[in-house]
C-alpha cells in the first residue's frame, strides 16, 4: 500500500467514501467530505464556522476528513480490498496568525460573553485580546505524591516564560493517583482509568477554551500516556515536560543506595526473616524492624518519579524518542537546574511549533511508535508500556498491535543495566 499523502495535498480523482456514518454527504469532483459534527476525538483542524468559504461545500465546524481507498500499485488505482486511509486537510492555512483557534472567540464582537470572561480572568487590554495566542499549561499536580508534588511550580515557571513570548498562558490541572500508594489495595482499581481521565480533561479544556497550543507537565506512571492521548485527539501544537526522576535514597543500616522498589523487596525479606542490618544486626536500633523503618524513611528523599526504569521513566523515554519533548527531558532529575531550564525553554519551543504549524499527529507516526518500542526494549522498560503504546496509537489512529510489540522485542537486544532488572 502506498503511503498516505501529506495533509496539504488534494485527494485523487478516484477518491471514494467506503463507509460513512455521517448524516450528510456533499459530493465534489474529488470525492466526499464527511461531516464529523464537531467530534473532538477525530483528527483535523478547527475551522471557524462563520468564515466564508470559497467552495460550495459544507465543512464541519471543527474537523473534516476524507476517507480514501488508495491502490496498492500507486495513487489513482482504487483497490476495494485496501484499508481506508484518513487524509487530513488544513482548515487553517500554515503560516497564519498564532491565535488560529482562540480568535474564533476573540475577534470582533461575535462572542462578547467569552471576551468578558477572559477580561475577568486577566487579559489586560483589547490589543492582547484580539492578537495574543492562548497557550494551555496542563499540570498533573497534586500533593501527597513525590512524582507530582512539584509540578505546580514547574507550571508557574512555564507560565512566566510563555508570557514573555507575548502569549497568554492559562494554567490548569488534571487529576491522578499514585501507583505506589495504591499498590496492593482497593485504590489500585482507580489507577489505570486516571490515564483516560487525564486525556479527557486536557482534551476538554483545550478544545472548549479554544487554546491554540498545549504544554503538558506530567509526572507519575499513567500521566505521560494520558497527556499524549489528549494531544493526539486535539492535535494542536503540543510539547510535554516530564516532571523528572527522584534522587536516589540511602539506607544507613543497609549501607547502600535504595529506591522505592527496595521497600517491596525488604517487605518480603522481613516476612521471611531475612532482613538484617549490614553490620551488627539484631542489636538495639538495628533490628529487622528498624531496618524496615529506615528503608521506608529514606527511599524517597524528595520530589520526582520512582528512580528506575519503571513505568514513569519508561514512558518519558519513549515519548522523548517520538519527538514530543525537548531533548533530555526524560533524563533530567526533577530537582535539577536542567529541569528548570527545560521549563523556560518550552515556551520558546511551543511558539516555534505554532509558527511552523507542527501538530502531534505529524510526529505520532507508525515509525515513531516502532522507534519508541525499540528504545523501550533496549532499556528494559516496564511491560506496562505495552498497554500505553496501544492506547496512544489508538488515539492517534496509528495501527499498532501486540504482534508489533512482540516483533520489536524479538529483534531488539536488551543492553541497559537499569533498575529493576539491573543496578
Amino acid at each position: 500500500m502506498t503511503a498516505a499523502r501529506p495533509r496539504t495535498e488534494k485527494p485523487p480523482a478516484t477518491a471514494a467514501v467506503t463507509r460513512s456514518t455521517c448524516q450528510e454527504k456533499t459530493p465534489t469532483k474529488k470525492g466526499y467530505l464527511r461531516e464529523i459534527g464537531g467530534s473532538m476525538k477525530s483528527p483535523g483542524k478547527q475551522y471557524p464556522s462563520r468564515e466564508k468559504k470559497s467552495r460550495s461545500i459544507h465543512i464541519a465546524r471543527y474537523y473534516i476528513l476524507v476517507e480514501l481507498r488508495v491502490g496498492r500499485e500507486g495513487a489513482g488505482i482504487v483497490d476495494p480490498k485496501s484499508d481506508p486511509q484518513y487524509i487530513q486537510f488544513r482548515c487553517l492555512p500554515p503560516g497564519g496568525p498564532l491565535n488560529r483557534w482562540s480568535h474564533m472567540i476573540t475577534r470582533g464582537h461575535d462572542y462578547p460573553g467569552a471576551q468578558a470572561m477572559l477580561y475577568g480572568a486577566g487579559v489586560p487590554d483589547e490589543q492582547t485580546m484580539k492578537n495574543a495566542p492562548h497557550v494551555g499549561i496542563a499540570t498533573v499536580w497534586w500533593e501527597g505524591n513525590p512524582c507530582n508534588t512539584h509540578l505546580l511550580e514547574f507550571g508557574k515557571i512555564v507560565k512566566k516564560a510563555v508570557e514573555k513570548q507575548t502569549m497568554l498562558a492559562w494554567q490548569y490541572n488534571a487529576v491522578g493517583v499514585s501507583d505506589a500508594i495504591t499498590m496492593g489495595g482497593e485504590g489500585m482499581r482507580y489507577s489505570l482509568q486516571t490515564r483516560d481521565l487525564i486525556a479527557d480533561s486536557i482534551e476538554t479544556v483545550t478544545c472548549a477554551q479554544h487554546h491554540d497550543a498545549n504544554i503538558a507537565i506530567p509526572g507519575c506512571d499513567k500521566n505521560m500516556p494520558g497527556v499524549v492521548m489528549a494531544a493526539a485527539r486535539h492535535n494542536r501544537p503540543f510539547i510535554m515536560i516530564y516532571g523528572g526522576t527522584i534522587r536516589k535514597g540511602y539506607s544507613s543500616l543497609l549501607e547502600k543506595d535504595i529506591n522505592v522498589s527496595t521497600c517491596y523487596e525488604a517487605s518480603g525479606a522481613l516476612t521471611y526473616g531475612r532482613l538484617n542490618a549490614k553490620t551488627n544486626p539484631g542489636v538495639e536500633g538495628r533490628t529487622p524492624s528498624d531496618v524496615m523503618s529506615d528503608i521506608e524513611r529514606h527511599a524517597c528523599p524528595g520530589a520526582g518519579a520512582c528512580g528506575g526504569m519503571y513505568t514513569a521513566n519508561t514512558m518519558a523515554t519513549a515519548i522523548e524518542a517520538m519527538g514530543l519533548t525537548l531533548p533530555g527531558s526524560s533524563s533530567y532529575p526533577a530537582l535539577s537546574p536542567e529541569k528548570a531550564r527545560e521549563c523556560e525553554r518550552a515556551a520558546e519551543v511551543i511558539k516555534t511549533t505554532m509558527e511552523q504549524d507542527i501538530r502531534p499527529r505529524d510526529l505520532l507516526t507508525r515509525r515513531a511508535f516502532e522507534n519508541a518500542l525499540v528504545v523501550t526494549m533496549v532499556l528494559g522498560g516496564s511491560t506496562n508500556g505495552v498497554l500505553h503504546f496501544l492506547a496512544m496509537a489508538n488515539a492517534a489512529e496509528v495501527p499498532l498491535t501486540l504482534d508489533d510489540v512482540d516483533r520489536a522485542s524479538e529483534r531488539t537486544p536488551f543492553l541497559a543495566d537499569l533498575a529493576p532488572s539491573g543496578r
